[in-house]
């Protein structure tokens, strides 16, 4: 049903729709394009590759190697959402190939990023988390290998960030926002990511 939903609306939307080269990949959700645009990929956050005195974070490497073979000196459509840049000037997208496939929720689906939700920008938001889930599900990638370490989580159900107990930025949440979680894969199963104030390392997530 997702697979047949995702086809439909990849038809009608690419009746009108530019098509771009993908010059390069940058990492796991970033690609610049033959005209030098940056795009970043709208509703995932990828590990990093190492970078200045950073080493690479858990699967990095992996990450960008599964986007390269999806996308690199392929042509993609382009789709936007309410906001068309980040405040790095990248150009935020939902990346879609000749083939229907949805970029962004393929990489998602085979454990290579965790779903990043971030308003406005909440177009394809149920079916990335779909895609997030059917990779929980199957361990893999991020997810294989799950360690899970006892620790309250506190979720702000506006931006969908959780953060430790102990995160003072977690406590200033108002009541009527916060949700409290008793495990990290809860919290990822419903949507939520960490908060970089509060864990700024990417790891693998049941560390």
């Amino acid at each position: 049903m997702l697979v047949c939903l995702l086809f439909f609306l990849s038809q009608q939307a690419s009746k009108a729709a530019s098509w771009n080269q993908v010059k390069w990949v940058v990492d796991g959700d970033t690609v610049i394009l033959n005209d030098g645009q940056k795009v970043r990929y709208i509703g995932i956050n990828a590990p990093e590759l190492a970078h200045d005195d950073h080493s690479a974070e858990p699967f990095g490497e992996a990450s960008k190697k599964f986007n390269a073979l999806l996308v690199n000196r392929k042509k993609v459509r382009l789709e936007f959402d309410k906001e068309r840049f980040d405040r790095y000037q990248r150009l935020l997208a939902y990346v879609f190939l000749k083939n229907a496939a949805f970029v962004n929720a393929e990489i998602l689906s085979n454990g290579y990023a965790y779903l990043l939700k971030h308003r406005p920008n909440l177009k394809y938001d149920e079916i990335l988390l779909q895609a997030q889930r059917s990779a929980m599900s199957a361990k893999k990638g991020i997810w294989q290998n799950w360690k899970e370490n006892k620790n309250t989580l506190i979720g702000n159900k506006n931006s969908h960030r959780f953060h430790l107990r102990t995160c003072p930025y977690g406590q200033r949440i108002k009541p009527q926002n916060r949700i409290v979680f008793q495990k990290k894969w809860d919290a990822y199963w419903e949507g939520y990511a960490p908060a970089k104030r509060c864990m700024p390392v990417f790891e693998i997530p049941g560390n």
